[in-house]
């Protein structure tokens, strides 16, 4: 375990649609290898919640269901993947979604990492998920999260013990903006036209692997895992 926790895996990269349990494999990775997970959408609600002013235009953003500028998202994560805990590696997840964001990331690294001769080690691995569209929907628009302590539950798959209240603290789940139906339908046609293409960046530089999103958690975990596992041996002993 001591090798496993001390050893640079890089960095991850998750895929998938909105629904397609990438916040739920990108917890289950950060625990397993004790990196951080970098979402964008949590750094975003940040700023929502701190009502910043890029926050007040994220909120107008998502409630039409469009995706946040790159050069807005690019500032956020530069600044959050510079943090000492992300030196060793980090899950990207929900970023990056278009292409120019993937060359972003890409030039990132290479200025972050090539001059200490960790360019090779610090290739990106990309996880796509793939989840049956229909079985998305179910996903979404069963969600609650709770708006005190953040956990996520669905009524249909992972309900609360009581009904729209927080198993941890009591507090009454909440429906965010971005899981309503209209907004939810609205965001998968963007994933596929915007974020669709950035799985086809990194399938021409070699780098993408398909996991089932529909098949168990844990069995999507497992897959997930070793994928990095054999990542990360290649990348070392390639560096």
């Amino acid at each position: 375990m001591a090798e496993q926790v001390l050893r640079n895996i890089g960095p991850i990269v998750l895929l998938g649609p909105p629904g397609a349990g990438k916040g739920t494999q990108s917890k289950r990775i950060t625990e397993h290898y004790h990196i951080p997970q970098v979402s964008t959408g949590d750094l975003l609600r940040e700023h929502v919640k701190q009502g910043t002013a890029l926050g007040e235009q994220v909120q107008a953003l998502i409630a039409r269901g469009e995706l946040v500028p790159d050069h807005l998202v690019c500032d956020i994560v530069a600044w959050r993947l510079r943090e000492p805990d992300a030196q060793r590696g980090f899950v990207l997840d929900g970023f990056p979604r278009t292409q120019k964001q993937a060359a972003w990331l890409d030039a990132f690294l290479r200025f972050e990492f090539f001059e200490s001769g960790q360019w090779a080690a610090w290739l990106p691995i990309v996880i796509r998920i793939q989840v049956d569209y229909n079985k998305l929907l179910l996903r979404i628009t069963g969600r609650r999260t709770c708006p005190t302590c953040g956990r996520i539950y669905n009524v249909h798959s992972q309900p609360p013990r009581v009904d729209e209240i927080c198993d941890v603290d009591g507090s009454k789940l909440v429906i965010r903006d971005d899981d309503r139906d209209e907004v939810i339908r609205e965001r998968l046609e963007t994933y596929e036209r915007q974020t669709t293409p950035v799985a086809e960046y990194y399938k021409r530089l070699g780098r993408v692997v398909t996991i089932d999103g529909d098949q168990p958690v844990d069995v999507v975990t497992a897959s997930v895992l070793k994928e990095i596992d054999g990542h990360a041996c290649g990348a070392a002993e390639g560096s």
